[in-house]
C-alpha cells in the first residue's frame, strides 16, 4: 500500500480510502461527519437511589462522507466496496483504520454521493 498520506498534509475537505496492497483513492471536495459513541453499561437498582453506570471504554466511530464525484471515481470506490476490507484515513485523528461500508449511495445525474463507514474494532493489523 502506498503511504502517500505521510508525505502531505490532508485538507479539511478531502479523505482517502483503499484496500490492502492498493493505492489510496483521494476523495476531494467532500464533507466528513464523525459520530463517536462510548459503550456504557447501566444497571438500575430498584429500591435504591440512582443507578450504577459503567464505562466499558470501547468506542465506536461512524463516518458519513458526502459530496460530489464523477462516475469514473465512483466506479473505483465501488471496486473498493466490493473487494477486500477498506482502510480509511481518519482526517480528524490523522490515522489509518480498517472500516466497513455500511451504506454506499450515488446519484448518477447529480454526482452526489453518501458513504457511511463504520470503524472496525480490530485495528492490530494496520501499519501507518
Amino acid at each position: 500500500m502506498t503511504d502517500a498520506l505521510s508525505v502531505r498534509t490532508m485538507e479539511n475537505n478531502e479523505c482517502f480510502i483503499t484496500t490492502v496492497g492498493e493505492d489510496w483513492e483521494r476523495i476531494e471536495d467532500c464533507n466528513v461527519h464523525m459520530n463517536v459513541k462510548r459503550r456504557l453499561q447501566r444497571t438500575v437498582i430498584r429500591g435504591n437511589e440512582g443507578d450504577d453506570l459503567l464505562d466499558e471504554g470501547a468506542e465506536s466511530a461512524v463516518y458519513t462522507i458526502t459530496g460530489k464525484m464523477d462516475m469514473d471515481q465512483y466506479k473505483r470506490i465501488l471496486v473498493i466496496f466490493r473487494k477486500d476490507q477498506p482502510i480509511f484515513h481518519d482526517p480528524f485523528e490523522d490515522r489509518q483504520m480498517k472500516a466497513v461500508f455500511s451504506t454506499i449511495d450515488y446519484d448518477s445525474r447529480s454526482g452526489e454521493f453518501e458513504f457511511i463507514l463504520v470503524e472496525d474494532a480490530e485495528q492490530d493489523e494496520i501499519m501507518s
